[in-house]
């Protein structure tokens, strides 16, 4: 495959390595791919497993990949693009960052030039294939790259773009964060269970059975939830008691406020983490 991109992993934690390995999964040339990371053992654990290229020098592996995924904690991002820098070819070279509340302008800042950046928020279901991600490119980033990035997130589920980088910040808000609000009520769920007499394991089982059935169900039909909704909700039913109890505790409120605080602080944190 000749004109398949060289993909180049800097930092190859959980995300990059869940990509990666669905990647692979996916027919893409192991010889094609090459992580790095700061410990040797795993670096070599992880070349065991997966059989590419593996390598502490991250010089090395930007000099010679078509795209350059950036998969270190936000905290750490402003050092390590500044020690890659010279290893940069922005007219050559595709760089995605995957580290939250990293504006691409701090990443142009870093590199000492504009460049060629896409920046992603993906969420943990990638870590069983089934993710969701939000993409923002930069005016340098070509059809050929966006087409190049399209194809390297939904080898963990889907992924959309965004016009504006602000964006981003509402992506977090929806499924940045949200497999942890489907957690929350299924917490809620399995305790409440409990409460009227079963088992813990008979109302895990129940409970998650329900909401990957119930998320089946919404991905696979032609009508909206609402609609999903309102068709198992009879009058005067069990259905419609719990309905209006949710609805009477204020739950779209809540909704809307806790998305808009996910939101907020993901803009906090561009801010924090700006150069």
């Amino acid at each position: 495959m000749q004109n398949t991109p060289r993909i180049s992993f800097i930092g190859a934690g959980n995300m990059a390595q869940a990509i990666l390995k669905g990647l692979l999964a996916a027919g893409y040339p192991q010889d094609k791919i090459t992580a790095s990371g700061r410990t040797q053992s795993k670096m070599d654990a992880l070349a065991a497993t997966t059989g590419i290229h593996t390598s502490t020098d991250n010089l090395a592996l930007c000099q010679q990949a078509d795209v350059i995924v950036l998969g270190v904690k936000p905290q750490m991002m402003g050092g390590l693009v500044k020690s890659i820098a010279p290893a940069i070819d922005p007219s050559t070279q595709l760089v995605i960052s995957v580290a939250a509340g990293i504006l691409v302008s701090s990443i142009e800042t870093w590199l000492g030039q504009p460049a060629a950046i896409v920046r992603c928020m993906p969420n943990t279901p990638s870590l069983v294939g089934l993710g969701a991600a939000g993409l923002y490119a930069t005016t340098a980033v070509t059809d050929q790259q966006k087409a190049t990035t399209s194809h390297i997130m939904q080898a963990v589920g889907m992924a959309v773009w965004v016009d504006q980088e602000d964006q981003i910040d509402a992506v977090t808000a929806v499924s940045g964060s949200g497999p942890a609000y489907y957690f929350l009520m299924m917490e809620a769920m399995i305790q409440g269970a409990e409460k009227l007499g079963l088992s813990t394991d008979i109302a895990q089982q129940l409970v998650l059975q329900t909401a990957a059935g119930a998320a089946k169900m919404a991905q696979q039909s032609s009508q909206i939830p609402a609609q999903l909704r309102q068709a198992v909700t009879s009058p005067k039913g069990t259905t419609e008691q719990a309905i209006n109890t949710f609805n009477d505790g204020g739950f779209n409120n809540l909704c809307d406020a806790a998305m808009a605080a996910a939101h907020h602080r993901s803009q906090e944190l561009a801010q924090l983490f700006k150069p």
